[in-house]
């Protein structure tokens, strides 16, 4: 992997010393706390096609206007699922005018890669079987 590529996952050198990776180094309270929030925020079907709805637009940002119509759901519903997006910060906003403009925080996509790629060419950890389970 290039270093490039490495950066773009979020792993440069600087990233990787304060933000180690889940199968790097145990997480400390605080950096538990903060990706349980952006976790529960990606454990609903509809928050999740949401964020890939916003992801996967050409240039960046839709419209409310747009997302609205492609859930059978009110429009309060979805405006209180974009808000638990923002919230976990994997999502930004815009007002203009009468209608808000969502797009994908990729900072925080980027991180949550870094953080969820095990190091090339690093084995995983041996399997141990747990505590009351035969093998």
């Amino acid at each position: 992997m290039s270093n490039q590529e490495l950066v773009m996952l979020g792993q440069s050198e600087g990233v990787a010393a304060c933000c180690p990776g889940l199968l790097t180094a145990p997480l400390d309270e605080r950096q538990a706390a903060e990706l349980a929030t952006v976790f529960k925020a990606l454990g609903d079907p509809v928050r999740l096609r949401l964020l890939s709805m916003i992801a996967s637009r050409a240039g960046g940002e839709v419209c409310v206007c747009e997302l609205t119509p492609a859930f059978d759901l009110s429009q309060p519903t979805i405006s209180h699922h974009l808000k638990l997006l923002k919230k976990a910060g994997l999502i930004d906003s815009e007002r203009r005018g009468t209608w808000v403009h969502y797009r994908l925080v990729s900072e925080m996509t980027d991180r949550l890669a870094g953080m969820l790629t095990r190091p090339a060419g690093e084995p995983l950890p041996e399997s141990t079987t747990p505590a009351g389970v035969e093998s």
